[in-house]
This record gives structure tokens, C-alpha cells and sequence, in this order.
């Protein structure tokens, strides 16, 4: 049987091209320059035609808007009707390149990218129906001129289902041995539905007849006879990695985010088994404000038990240069959102990208109620390795954590040896190379699998979710997909391998050697960061302290907490992101200080009470006898006059002055 996978992948390229029909170029279309969050907002400016066979928009870094409609033709009432919509651009870049916001009749519908081109617009379309398009355009940073190209057009649902029940288990081919009995079984099968269809006249009447018996065939010998197979699991939950800042501004997730989640929610609609989580309340913070309907859909999902709001920090924060407090902070502001939002409490700490942990966290985990941590670039150290998976995670408390490491791509490695099990593809090759590279195949049968696009490109594809539907059947010498939040995986994982003496413990420090230089590049923005944490705790002693004299400046302390706490993201803190961040970090640190300080001055003031007396405060905690600048004094008058000072240096104005046994968060005059 020579070449009979070849024979196989060439009849599935066939029905991959006969299941799109009827296709239909949509041409009329007006824009416009600019950025504008909802159509009616569009309206309010003059547009101008748009020729799509003729004429380019044009970035980088631009926005446009575009509006025109469609009528649903006769010929598709009834069929599965779908929209494309693309640029001439085709490279691998989710996070730069041309990116969309999909309107249907006003409504948020899809975001569009390089991976998600395609909406269904109609299941089982009506004649005649009229929809308004409108679709807010973003040009991304790498290309400066664009075609944008939309096509209306039929899929063959019949067709589609029997090309992905091919596809997925012919995919799974790469992993076998030729002559394994799992290949040769399914091999066969496939073989012998192929052997019933007949090409020669598609669409015809003869076609669908063979297309239906090819379909009974397969259910029935491979999907039926040939599932159930569940040596292996894989858990997989649908995932988009939102880098808060990198490559792009703070200000571009925003949109991201609004093009992402769109996503999720238009495939649930059509994969009811769909499962997605999403970390960094900040994301979902961004989408409220922007798009409250868009966010009370979200919040309708994780009521259905399908959308899992999970990942324990307020941002994925970098774990280096982040002092205690606000690692605390990032627990307890990230926590409050999802129980105040979405009635759930986090248990999982989801810090894929971070550069480095901390061996203090584990006690900080523990004590904010995080019981299990998940990481995945630590597979990439070249010396100091680390020799598990699924291990506990020590601290230098002696703390532990149930710790999971997703495996991912070593950019040491060709790409054909890609099997990234954390935003990547949800494909048999994927999982089945995820399942090779797990290290703690003893005490474990259940790998997690985190699958989707991220950084803009939408989160996992109708290919995927295609993909997991076949694989749930547990076919044989295949891992079984199964779709599962993240928590169920991990409170099972602590389950099967609770008291197991195979299970093992690493302390300490999670140092990764991938990504250096997080303690020095841009110096400024971490200065700021260290100011800014120390300067809102001290606001917030001096709040405590004159409660009964001035309010307690609660608003603002928690907005300006989350300015520090979004700044201490992954991407920001050390140093990653490109230049315009850091214009906008710098701006935000020098409006943090001013109001703070403002703040500040205000209740110490009343602390100090009037009189011709100096006040000095100690705000940290423990007696401190120090140097400090007193200005206004006669620095020898002082000295007599106390006998706990004496100057070091007069000033123009005052003296340097050695104080000593200032009581620890508390103040003398």
C-alpha cells in the first residue's frame, strides 16, 4: 500500500476546493481616514468611494473605516452563507499585520485577521436578506499599502464535514510509523471511504450520493468503531496570549482585545463545545469600557460554564524587578475583578511569557489563595534545565505549589520540529509531539494544551475547533481531545499524582536564561516603577494616619495602583516593548507623582498640625535613625534646643540633621 496516504491527501485537497461555492466578489464600497469605535460614530464624517478592483489604503499604523452591504442572493437561500474578507498580505506576523473589527447591521460581530478571515454571516441564509457592513480597518506597523478584497460566497456543509473527518486523522500520519498497526487500521479506512466517492461530475447527483455513503463509512469504521480510545489525553482549553504591550502601544490592545473576544464569542456560536479562557482582568477592564455589550456577551458565556476568566494577576506581571507589595497587589486587585465581576475565585496562577520567577512566590501564591502556577518558556534554558513538567514548586519558605509546564517552542529548534502546546495549534501532529516532549509520562496520561493565536490573531480558528470535534472521538493510537477549563486540569492533576513518590519538588528560584538584561534596560521606567510603588505606600500610611482629618483618598489610590500595576507587565517593566511605551509610561509616572505627592502633602499637613514646629515622618516600618534636610531652622538652635539632633551641615536655608530613633511608621516633632 505505497502512497496511499499521498492518494488520501490529494482527494482531501479536491473537497477542500469543492466545499466553497458560488463565490461572489463584493465591490461597492465608501471609507473613510480615521478611528472610530462604533458606525454611528462614522457617520459624522464625509466618506468617499472605494473601488476595490482599483484602489489601496495605506498605513503603517493607520486606522480607516469601511461601509458597504450585501443582498443575499436567491440562488443562496437556505445554504450556509459566508463573508471573506483580506488584504493582499499572506506572511506569518498575527500581532503587526492588517487587522479588522466586523460590523453586521451596527452589531459587533467578528474580528478579522491573518487567521480568521472567513464569517459566517447566515447558517441557512434568507433571500433577499440585506445586511450592513461596516468594518473598522487597522493597517498594522509592517506594510504601507494595501488591496481590500471581500467575497461573498456558499459553504458546502456536507463537503466540509467529510473533508475535516479525512483531514484530521490523515494529519495525525506524521507521528506514526509507517508500518504501525494504528496507522495501518486507520490508513485502511480512509483508503476505503475514498474508494466510495465519486469526483468525476461535482455537484451532481451521482457526487452527493457517493459524498453520503463516504460519510457512513467513515462515522461508522473510524469515528465509531475505532474511537473510544483514551490512553492519552489531552485537555485542551482555547486561549489567546494578549501581550499587553510590545511590539505595539497599550493603546493598540485595546483594540486587540475588542477583535479577539469578538472572535471567540462568534465561534461559540456555531461549536457549542467550545471552551476558552482568558487571564489579566485589565484585558476585560479595556473591553467594558469600550464595548459594554460586546463584555456582557462575555459575561453570559462564563455564566454558561463555556468562557473561564482564570490567571490570578491583575496584569502577567515580570516577577523580577516587581517588589512584594506590588506582587501582592497585582493578586489582589486580578482576584477582586473576577469574584466582583464574574462571581469566580482564581486558584491558578497563568504566567506563560514571564521572564523569571521569584523563589518568594510560591509563599505569595499561597497566601493570596493561589494553589497551582503554569508556565511554559522555562523549556528553553540551555544550561540549567529544568527536568520536569509537573512538579511542586518550593519556595524559599518552604512553601509549595503544584506546578504545570506547558511545552513550547525552542527557538533553538527548526520549525519542523514545532509542537508548541501553548499558543499553537490545536492539530494531532501538535499534540501528539506535546504528548513526546512531556517529561513526567509515569505519573501522568493528561497533558494541557493551551491552542490559539495570539497578539491579534484571534484566538484558536474554526480548523481548530474542526480539529477537536473529530479528536474528541478518541481515535485510536491518538491522543483524545477533550475541551476542559484549566482549573478542572488542575485539580485533577493534584488528584493522580497527590502522595506519588515519582512526583518532584523544585526549590527555589525559576531562573530563565532565554530572556537577559530585564534588570537594566530602560533604567527610567524602573526607577519610576520603585518610586511609584513607595510613594502610594507612603500615601497610603499618611491616609490611614489622618483618616479622622482628611478622607481617605480611596478612588484615586486604586487608579493610581492600577497605573503601577499595568506598567509592571511582562513586556513593560524590563524593558521589551518599543520606544512609544515607554513616551507613554514616562507621561503616566509624572502624573502619578504629581497627584500623589499632591496628595501626600495634603494629609501630612494636617498630621503636622500649624505652629512653628518641624514635623518628620517615618513611613517605614521600623525605628530609623537617619539623615534628613530640614529646611527653615537655625540648625545650632535646634541642636541645643532637643539634644536627640545635632547638625552635620548647615544649608542656605536650614541644616542637614542627624535624627535619631524615629518611631517605625509614625513621626516626630
Amino acid at each position: 500500500m505505497y502512497f496511499i496516504d499521498k492518494r488520501i491527501q490529494v482527494i482531501c485537497n479536491n473537497l477542500n476546493k469543492l466545499r466553497i461555492r458560488n463565490v461572489q466578489p463584493v465591490l461597492d464600497w465608501q471609507y473613510k481616514k480615521g478611528f472610530y469605535l462604533y458606525p454611528d460614530q462614522a457617520e459624522k464624517t464625509a466618506w468617499e468611494n472605494f473601488d476595490s478592483k482599483s484602489m489601496h489604503w495605506y498605513g503603517p499604523d493607520e486606522h480607516y473605516w469601511f461601509r458597504g452591504s450585501v443582498t443575499i442572493p436567491a440562488e443562496l437561500a437556505g445554504k450556509s452563507v459566508w463573508l471573506k474578507v483580506r488584504t493582499q498580505i499572506d506572511e506569518y506576523d498575527d500581532g503587526r499585520n492588517p487587522q479588522f473589527l466586523l460590523f453586521v447591521n451596527k452589531r459587533e460581530t467578528q474580528g478579522l485577521d491573518m487567521n480568521h478571515r472567513e464569517v459566517q454571516l447566515f447558517a441557512s441564509a434568507p433571500a433577499n436578506e440585506i445586511l450592513q457592513l461596516d468594518i473598522q480597518a487597522y493597517t498594522g506597523t509592517l506594510h504601507g499599502e494595501f488591496q481590500f478584497l471581500v467575497d461573498l460566497y456558499e459553504q458546502d456543509e456536507a463537503i466540509n464535514h467529510l473533508y475535516y473527518d479525512l483531514q484530521v486523522p490523515l494529519r495525525a500520519f506524521s507521528r506514526m510509523k509507517e508500518d504501525s498497526q494504528d496507522r495501518l487500521a486507520i490508513q485502511t479506512v480512509l483508503n476505503d471511504t475514498i474508494n466510495l466517492l465519486d469526483l468525476r461530475e461535482p455537484y451532481s447527483e451521482t457526487f452527493y450520493e457517493s459524498l453520503a455513503s463516504a460519510q457512513a463509512y467513515v462515522t461508522k469504521n473510524l469515528y465509531e468503531a475505532m474511537g473510544g480510545w483514551d490512553r492519552i489525553i489531552a485537555t485542551c482549553i482555547g486561549h489567546t496570549h494578549i501581550d499587553v504591550a510590545w511590539w505595539w502601544t497599550v493603546a493598540q490592545t485595546r483594540e486587540k482585545v475588542a477583535r479577539s473576544f469578538s472572535t471567540v464569542l462568534k465561534l461559540m456560536e456555531e461549536f457549542p463545545n467550545y471552551r476558552f479562557m482568558s487571564s489579566q482582568p485589565q484585558l476585560y477592564q479595556f473591553l467594558k469600557e469600550r464595548y459594554p455589550d460586546l463584555y456582557e456577551r462575555v459575561k453570559e458565556r462564563i455564566r454558561e460554564g463555556r468562557w473561564e476568566p482564570e490567571g490570578g494577576m491583575w496584569v502577567e506581571a515580570d516577577c523580577n524587578l516587581t517588589s512584594g507589595e506590588s506582587l501582592v497587589r497585582q493578586f489582589i486587585h486580578g482576584k477582586r475583578f473576577f469574584r466582583e465581576e464574574f462571581g469566580v475565585d482564581n486558584r491558578i496562577l497563568w504566567l506563560p511569557d514571564v521572564f523569571g520567577y521569584s523563589g518568594a512566590l510560591p509563599q505569595i501564591m499561597k497566601k493570596c489563595g493561589i494553589d497551582y502556577f503554569m508556565t511554559t518558556k522555562l523549556s528553553w534554558n540551555q544550561i540549567d534545565k529544568v527536568p520536569n513538567d509537573t512538579m511542586l514548586w518550593r519556595g524559599i519558605d518552604g512553601t509549595e505549589v503544584l506546578t504545570h509546564l506547558i511545552t513550547t517552542l525552542d527557538p533553538g529548534q527548526p520549525v519542523s520540529n514545532f509542537f508548541t502546546t501553548y499558543n499553537g495549534k490545536l492539530h494531532p501532529d501538535a499534540i501528539m509531539g506535546g504528548w513526546e516532549r512531556y517529561q513526567n509520562k509515569e505519573i501522568n496520561n493528561d497533558i494541557l494544551i493551551s491552542y490559539g493565536y495570539g497578539d491579534g490573531g484571534g484566538g484558536p480558528t474554526r480548523e481548530m475547533l474542526e480539529t477537536s470535534v473529530r479528536m474528541e472521538k478518541g481515535m485510536q493510537g491518538i491522543p483524545k481531545v477533550r475541551q476542559a477549563f484549566a482549573r478542572t486540569y488542575f485539580e485533577e492533576l493534584e488528584q493522580c499524582v497527590k502522595g506519588n513518590r515519582r512526583l518532584e519538588v523544585w526549590e527555589g528560584e525559576f531562573y530563565f536564561e532565554y530572556h537577559r538584561g530585564t534588570y537594566t534596560s530602560m533604567a527610567r521606567n524602573k526607577r519610576s516603577n520603585r518610586k511609584s510603588e513607595l510613594l502610594l505606600m507612603d500615601l497610603e500610611l499618611a491616609g490611614v494616619l489622618a483618616a479622622e482629618k482628611a478622607s481617605y483618598p480611596a478612588e484615586e489610590l486604586d487608579r493610581m495602583w492600577k497605573t503601577v500595576l499595568l506598567n509592571q507587565f511582562h513586556d513593560i517593566l524590563p524593558g521589551s516593548s518599543i520606544h512609544e511605551v515607554y513616551e507613554v509610561t514616562k507621561q503616566e509616572y509624572q502624573e502619578l507623582t504629581q497627584e500623589a505627592n499632591q496628595l501626600l502633602s495634603q494629609r501630612l499637613m494636617k498630621l503636622a498640625g500649624t505652629g512653628d514646629g518641624i514635623t518628620v515622618f517615618n513611613t517605614t516600618g521600623f525605628v530609623r535613625s537617619d539623615l534628613a534636610v530640614l529646611g527653615g531652622i537655625d540648625a545650632q538652635a535646634l541642636a541645643d534646643e532637643t539634644g536627640a539632633v545635632y547638625p552635620v551641615q548647615k544649608t542656605a536655608d536650614g541644616a542637614v540633621v542627624f535624627l535619631k530613633n524615629l518611631p517605625a511608621k509614625g513621626w516626630r516633632t
